[in-house]
């Protein structure tokens, strides 16, 4: 069976054709810009592969209910031009097969839970840490949705007090992604996290937000392990700092399992294979 993958993501969209076990036979990226541009970019690249179904992970806010009349249609996203566009409908008329779509942080996590850090768990969170901040989550094999996707980008934290940054985030300031995603490390430190690396205060300041949010995820949802990735993660021994600031906070009121904290086990490609995980259930 050859499957159809797209990680919609703010920046770029990467398609791929695939198999049920998550291996990758061909993929190619481009730009995200406008919808139409975008997607004819798309249809370009599925033309003639003969896929069965069709795995999307999507950049959000996203109506990821199955039984909504509006079922795969973008959200409230900065990206204007994206606002209310109906994806799902759009790329399942066009392409004549069944289309399954979720947030790109669930298919990621979807990816990571069956073939990555996660295969050997029954719970998992994937976070990202990039341009912005998302997790998704894995519960029972399902990822975990209400009345709509989890944005714990989005969590308020307890401010740094050396911190006089007021936060980036454009609806809350100061919650964890305006406070810990690339865009306000840079704007608070004046260089882009990657020309920082040898600045322990930035680091320290990184672990001291992302352990709060992980002590909030791990006391409500209970994850068997969370897998950390993004472009922020890629910092040597973030992780392990994270780790040893998230264990001061929880001042062993609850025993982590081992290796809790760890990288992606599929690297760059845990999207791209979620998207392949959600093809197979596409109807």
């Amino acid at each position: 069976m050859r499957y159809g993958a797209i990680e919609a993501g703010g920046t770029k969209f990467v398609c791929a054709v695939g198999d049920e076990h998550g291996n990758i036979e061909e993929r190619a990226s481009f730009p995200t810009t406008k919808p139409e541009e975008t997607l004819q970019l798309v249809f370009d690249f599925f033309h003639g592969k003969q896929i069965e179904a069709l795995g999307v992970g999507a950049f959000g806010p996203v109506d990821v209910k199955e039984d909504s009349p509006n079922y795969g249609t973008i959200g409230n996203t900065p990206k204007l031009q994206w606002k209310d566009y109906p994806l799902l409908s759009e790329l399942k008329s066009r392409l004549g097969v069944p289309v399954r779509l979720d947030t790109d942080v669930n298919a990621a996590a979807l990816g990571e839970y069956m073939h990555g850090a996660a295969k050997h768990a029954d719970s998992c969170l994937y976070i990202t840490v990039g341009t912005g901040i998302g997790a998704g989550a894995i519960v029972n094999g399902e990822t975990l949705q209400g009345f709509s996707h989890p944005e714990m980008g989005h969590l308020l934290v307890r401010r740094n007090t050396n911190d006089a940054y007021p936060g980036k985030c454009p609806y809350h300031k100061d919650c964890l992604e305006g406070l810990a995603a690339g865009p306000a490390i840079e704007a608070r430190w004046g260089e882009k996290a990657q020309k920082l690396y040898h600045q322990e205060a930035v680091w320290q300041m990184e672990a001291y937000y992302l352990a709060q949010a992980i002590m909030s995820y791990t006391l409500v949802l209970s994850p068997e392990k969370i897998v950390m990735g993004g472009g922020v993660m890629k910092k040597q021994g973030l992780h392990e700092m994270i780790q040893q600031e998230l264990e001061t906070l929880l001042q062993r009121y609850v025993p982590l399992p081992e290796n809790y904290l760890v990288p992606p086990g599929l690297e760059d490609n845990a999207g791209i294979v979620g998207a392949l995980m959600l093809a197979k259930t596409a109807k």
